[in-house]
């Protein structure tokens, strides 16, 4: 038996290169819309923070008193927390941690547990256990953020009139309400809605910022330690009750690895 003849390649055969690469660079158009998507879906939670963070270190059941001192003493602890934390416990370090492109804690759980070792049962459980406590943490901080962002938002209508008060929880629930009924259509509808929100948001807050920088230049000492660590110096224990609100501006940022 003879072996079947194969056909030969003609010039009308397609060429390899016709077809696209899965792994090859994105148009810079899909780049941007993807990048706006995320920036409503990931880093929404970041954007927020600066809302109730340094409201509550000063003026929380903890809060300092707002002298200058404590002020710059707090932007400091602010600024090296986001440094820490973010740029480099996340970005630098976590976001190298994935199980084939999958972050979060399940997926590391799934990475670090041993497959076959039968002698190893007894750590394969032990990390199980601490994979969902962690797991549990998560899911915990995405059941009270929303509630304590949209509320933390509402009620600062107060500032701007007093008629507000007895309508801040309403039209918290309502808000809530009608975000989780537009989350079932999934996350590509929220990034296209709420992207240019946050977009517009960051600008506000960086052009905010930019022009208070101008205005007081003397806030730029904030990023040097020294004043973060003159504050708990100064303010002892009660320094230390107040860095739990510090800490409020890194909620979200877990999102980095684990969306």
């Amino acid at each position: 038996m003879t072996a079947p003849l194969q056909r030969p390649a003609t010039a009308t055969s397609p060429p390899a290169a016709a077809h696209p690469d899965p792994h090859g660079s994105a148009s810079p158009r899909a780049v941007f819309a993807l990048s706006l998507a995320a920036l409503g879906v990931v880093y929404g939670d970041i954007g927020t923070s600066p809302i109730y963070a340094l409201r509550e270190s000063l003026h929380g059941t903890h809060g300092v008193s707002p002298t200058p001192e404590n002020v710059l003493g707090l932007l400091s602890l602010i600024v090296w927390a986001l440094v820490i934390v973010i740029s480099i416990k996340y970005l630098a370090f976590v976001m190298r941690a994935d199980n084939c492109g999958e972050g979060g804690m399940i997926a590391l759980t799934a990475l670090v547990t041993p497959d076959s070792a039968r002698a190893r049962l007894r750590r394969r459980r032990l990390l199980v256990l601490v994979g969902l406590f962690g797991a549990s943490l998560l899911y915990g901080d995405s059941m009270i953020t929303p509630a304590i962002s949209v509320l933390s938002a509402i009620e600062g209508l107060e500032m701007v009139t007093p008629i507000f008060s007895s309508y801040v929880i309403p039209i918290t629930i309502a808000i809530l309400i009608g975000l989780f009924a537009v989350q079932r259509h999934g996350t590509a509808r929220i990034g296209a809605i709420f992207g240019p929100v946050m977009f517009l948001w960051f600008t506000a807050l960086g052009v905010l910022g930019a022009v208070q920088v101008v205005l007081h230049p003397a806030v730029l000492a904030a990023f040097s330690p020294f004043h973060g660590a003159r504050f708990f110096a100064h303010n002892g224990w009660h320094g230390f009750l107040v860095l739990g609100s510090v800490f409020l501006v890194v909620t979200g940022g877990e999102a980095l690895y684990a969306d």
